[in-house]
C-alpha cells in the first residue's frame, strides 16, 4: 500500500514516532514524563490550530516555526497563567521533538535551528518558606473524617507531609507500595524512573491501615483513589490541598494569605 507523503501525513508520523519510538522505546521515559510531553503537545496543537486557522490533523511541521513557538510561550504566561518554570518546562519538551525532527526530517533542518535558538527565559528562585507544624496539623485536620473522601484526604495529607513526596509520586502510590510491618515505609516512583523508599511514623503508618479497609486492598490499586476508582489526578489532589487550607484558616489565622 503506498503511504500518503504530504507534509501533514508525515508530521503525523512523527509525532507518533517521537513518542513511541523516542520516548517509549529508545528513551524507556516513565509514564509521567510520556504524560507530560503528552500535556504540552495537546496545547501547542490546539494553539497552532487557532493561530493557523485549520484542523489539528491538517498542521504540518513548517507550522512550528520560531514565532509560533515564541507565541506558544507568551500564551501559557499570559492567558493560561503558568510560571517561568512552567513555561521553560514546555519548551524543553518542543525542543526535544524538534531535535528528533531534524534527524528524521533533515530538508527542514533550517527552520528547527532556528526555533531551537529560543532561549529558557530567566527566573529568580524565590526563597522557599516552611509551616510549623500547628499549621500542618491544622491542615492535616480540615478534610471531614465522618466522610469517605475527607479520610482519604487526612491520610493523603499526612503522607505528603511525613514523606516530603511530590504530588505526581503521591497520586502513583498503590497498596503494594506500602510496608506496615516491621520498618513502616512507603515506596516513592520519582521522575526519570528513581524510585526510593522512605521510612514513615507509627502514626502515619497507623492512619494508612485503616484507611486500606476502606478501599481496594488488591497490591496494584492505588492508595489513594479517585472517586470512580482511578488514582486521584494532580489537579484533584491541589484542589483538595486547597479546600483543606481553606477549612483550616478559620482555626488558624496563621495561614491566611499563605501560598501553600
Amino acid at each position: 500500500m503506498k503511504l500518503n507523503n504530504s507534509p501533514e501525513e508525515r508530521f503525523a508520523r512523527l509525532v507518533e514516532e517521537f513518542f513511541l519510538d523516542r520516548l517509549i522505546r529508545q528513551r524507556n521515559s516513565s509514564p509521567q514524563t510520556v504524560a507530560a510531553y503528552r500535556d504540552c503537545f495537546r496545547l501547542l496543537f490546539e494553539f497552532a490550530r487557532d493561530q493557523w486557522k485549520k484542523p489539528t490533523e491538517s498542521l504540518k511541521l513548517s507550522d512550528l516555526d520560531a514565532p509560533l513557538i515564541l507565541a506558544f510561550l507568551d500564551h501559557l504566561e499570559k492567558h493560561r497563567n503558568n510560571s517561568i518554570r512552567s513555561r521553560n518546562a514546555r519548551l524543553a519538551a518542543v525542543r526535544s521533538f524538534l531535535r528528533f525532527a531534524a534527524w528524521k526530517d533533515p530538508e527542514a533542518l533550517a527552520m528547527i535551528q532556528r526555533a531551537l535558538a529560543i532561549p529558557l527565559k530567566r527566573c529568580a528562585r524565590p526563597l522557599v518558606g516552611y509551616l510549623s507544624r500547628e499549621e500542618v496539623q491544622a491542615i492535616i485536620n480540615a478534610p471531614d473524617p465522618a466522610t469517605w473522601a475527607g479520610q482519604r484526604d487526612q491520610v493523603l495529607l499526612s503522607t505528603l507531609y511525613n514523606t516530603g513526596a511530590r504530588v505526581s509520586e503521591a497520586r502513583g502510590i498503590t497498596v503494594a507500595d506500602v510496608t506496615l510491618e516491621g520498618s513502616p515505609s512507603v515506596r516513592l516512583h520519582g521522575k526519570g524512573r528513581k524510585d526510593r523508599t522512605v521510612p514513615i511514623w507509627p502514626a502515619t503508618a497507623g492512619q494508612i491501615r485503616r484507611w486500606i479497609a476502606h478501599i481496594d486492598p488488591a497490591p496494584g490499586r492505588p492508595l489513594f483513589p479517585a472517586a470512580g476508582g482511578g488514582p486521584l489526578t494532580r489537579s484533584a489532589i491541589t484542589d483538595r490541598l486547597k479546600r483543606a487550607t481553606k477549612t483550616a484558616t478559620a482555626t488558624c489565622a496563621s495561614l491566611s494569605g499563605r501560598r501553600i
